[in-house]
């Protein structure tokens, strides 16, 4: 693929933080493909909305975050359940402790809040910096604290839950 301008390129270098807020919100490979595709698609088609020197990155985060609540409203309408790939993925694997872990985490974050599980994506999945997660929910930090120790206290709550419920 070619890049012609360097806003391309740009887009081109976020491409892995892009599929990785989008897996934290679609916790589906195949879907978090398709995200980042719709995001990239409308950012190539609005790059003229795109502020030269502001963040490019909170751009297409809030970008991918728009295009995500966009699919749960259609989802929602098509009352369609997607059951998510993970499931099946490590069947026969030696790793059964270690895919269990990652199938009580992926069920705990499947059972947050959509607002809970934007935030974890942002901060705790992909790194970003309070303010720039706070600029692309388009909310206040203090909000996004707020929101972002709710969503804490309620994974390691579900996290303790679903221990005691192994034992």
């Amino acid at each position: 693929m070619t890049f012609h301008t360097p806003l391309h390129a740009d887009i081109a270098a976020l491409l892995p933080r892009l599929r990785r807020f989008a897996r934290a919100l679609t916790f589906h490979r195949e879907d978090a493909d398709d995200l980042v595709q719709i995001a990239i698609e409308r950012a190539m088609n609005r790059s003229a909305q795109w502020e030269p020197g502001t963040r490019l990155d909170s751009w297409l985060f809030r970008i991918v975050k728009n295009a995500w609540i966009d699919e749960v409203r259609s989802r929602a309408r098509r009352d369609q359940l997607f059951a998510p790939e993970e499931e099946g993925e490590q069947v026969g694997d030696d790793s059964a402790a270690a895919h269990q872990q990652r199938m009580a985490i992926h069920k705990a974050m499947s059972l947050l809040s959509e607002d809970h599980r934007i935030v974890v994506g942002l901060v705790l999945v992909d790194g970003l910096p309070y303010k720039e997660a706070a600029a692309v929910l388009e909310i206040p930090l203090g909000t996004l604290m707020s929101r972002l120790s709710r969503a804490r206290e309620a994974l390691q709550g579900l996290l303790s839950d679903q221990a005691r419920n192994m034992a």
